[in-house]
């Protein structure tokens, strides 16, 4: 039912309007006095307002009314405003329509035309909202690129420890409870995020991300609840907020324990009550989201710390998910591999089929500090740089502790000690093919063959 707020300081008029609207299934509030009307709109969503321009201050210029008009279309511009009194004439209908009315009325009014200009403006206001959801929905989809598709993302599970992980998530995805993902940097955190809403039933609603870790604090409400116009110094127009922009659908809160102190109480209350407000407004406004957050701290230390609140945390995780580090994960290691190769291959356009048996131990052998993260970028790496159809273990460049403590030695070695060793990494690199090692070198193969006799290499 459309709610529609009549304002005249005539009980008689209110009283006839009402049993009139009643009868087309209006919903509708009254108001008697300017100051009315204003707390009015402050308190709720209204779809039309339909005001007198005369009031007790003055009863035929119009003047108390035209001045009510401008104050709402200063506090929320996108209310359709109809403007009707006794006392019309063409030059108060034409300042009524400069200052943001949408129709004008005359009393005594035409029952027909006054419900059809009524039923006109709810309307086009609903359609105005479908066009600011979707724009506001295109917005999100901008803002979050490939976090919001609702197509599940590959999830490579080969280890145990991944294969429990995703058994959890199958089972909580449909759940539409909120879940805190915790693990490491790097670990998969968001990719789980889009699993979990993928499986949803809100998997046709939008996913929209925040990171909290890279918000200064004086924009962090704002961007989750919005802010309307001359809330602040810069607030030139209203903005809609991820809450708002994720209604029906996901939000993902991405180093969730970065959140401001002070601003917990009112994030918790939106996931308590699913109530906000806009910054610089006092109208509540209701939503349905359903909240996802991350992190790679452990929330219960800075609960104890007094740096989180423990009742947030408990409205944050009624499921946790932790992920656990790649090197926990070695079965998953060559599949992930193999994974982001074809990727950048495709990408870059490069002729690079896989992997060698070296390549592969290293990659299991390494400690993975950066995580599957770090795994995609050496990954990617090596497909630019190696020169063959193969990827080495050179072409790696993994830093182990063999080579920490190599480069260590190089700096107290002889220029002789120090080319042998070159040699030595030149040949493993290329698996003894002499001419790709001495072309890697700068040498010929000529100069090559010589120094390999020189020191005694095969």
């Amino acid at each position: 039912m459309p709610r529609i707020l009549i304002a005249d300081d005539q009980p008689d008029v209110l009283a006839a309007l009402r049993l009139l609207l009643k009868g087309e299934r209006f919903e509708i509030q009254t108001a008697s006095s300017p100051a009315a009307v204003l707390k009015a709109i402050d308190s709720q969503e209204l779809d039309v307002v339909l005001i007198d321009l005369n009031y007790a201050r003055d009863t035929t210029s119009g003047s108390e009314g035209l001045e009510l008009l401008t104050r709402i279309q200063s506090h929320d511009p996108t209310i359709p405003i109809v403007v009707m009194t006794a006392w019309g004439n063409v030059d108060l209908a034409v300042e009524a329509m400069r200052r943001g009315a949408r129709d004008f009325i005359q009393k005594p009014w035409d029952n027909a035309r006054l419900l059809s200009v009524l039923r006109t403006q709810v309307e086009l206001a609903e359609a105005l909202r479908r066009g600011q959801r979707l724009e506001a929905e295109n917005l999100a989809l901008r803002d979050t690129a490939a976090g919001t598709t609702a197509e599940q993302p590959k999830i490579i599970a080969e280890s145990s420890a991944m294969k429990e992980v995703l058994k959890l998530v199958e089972r909580i995805g449909p759940a539409d409870v909120n879940v805190l993902i915790t693990g490491e940097n790097g670990t998969g955190k968001e990719v789980i995020a889009r699993a979990l809403h993928s499986m949803s039933g809100r998997s046709r609603k939008p996913l929209v991300s925040l990171n909290a870790g890279a918000l200064a604090e004086g924009v962090f409400e704002s961007e989750l609840f919005g802010h309307v116009r001359g809330a602040f110094t810069d607030a030139k127009t209203d903005r809609v907020g991820r809450f708002e922009l994720a209604d029906g659908g996901t939000l993902f809160l991405d180093e969730i324990a970065n959140v401001p102190l002070n601003l917990q109480p009112k994030l918790l209350r939106v996931l308590e009550t699913c109530e906000f407000e806009r910054v610089g407004s006092s109208k509540t406004q209701k939503v349905d989201v359903r909240v996802l957050s991350a992190t790679n701290s452990d929330l219960n230390v800075d609960v104890a710390r007094g740096r989180f609140r423990q009742d947030l945390l408990f409205r944050l995780n009624t499921v946790e998910v932790h992920l656990p580090p790649l090197r926990d994960r070695l079965d998953d290691i060559p599949p992930l591999a193999e994974h982001f190769l074809r990727q950048h291959r495709d990408h870059y356009r490069r002729p690079v089929e896989g992997f060698s048996r070296e390549a592969v131990e290293a990659l299991r052998q390494h400690a993975w500090p950066g995580n599957v993260r770090e795994l995609d970028h050496v990954v990617e790496r090596a497909v630019l740089m190696t020169p063959g159809m193969t990827v080495t273990a050179f072409d790696l460049a993994l830093q182990t502790s063999r080579d920490a403590s190599v480069s260590a030695r190089l700096e107290e070695m002889s220029l002789e000690e120090a080319e042998r060793l070159l040699i030595e990494k030149a040949l493993a690199r290329f698996e003894g093919n002499a001419n790709r090692a001495a072309e890697a070198l700068g040498l010929s193969r000529s100069a090559l063959y010589r120094r390999l006799q020189k020191y005694g290499l095969s």
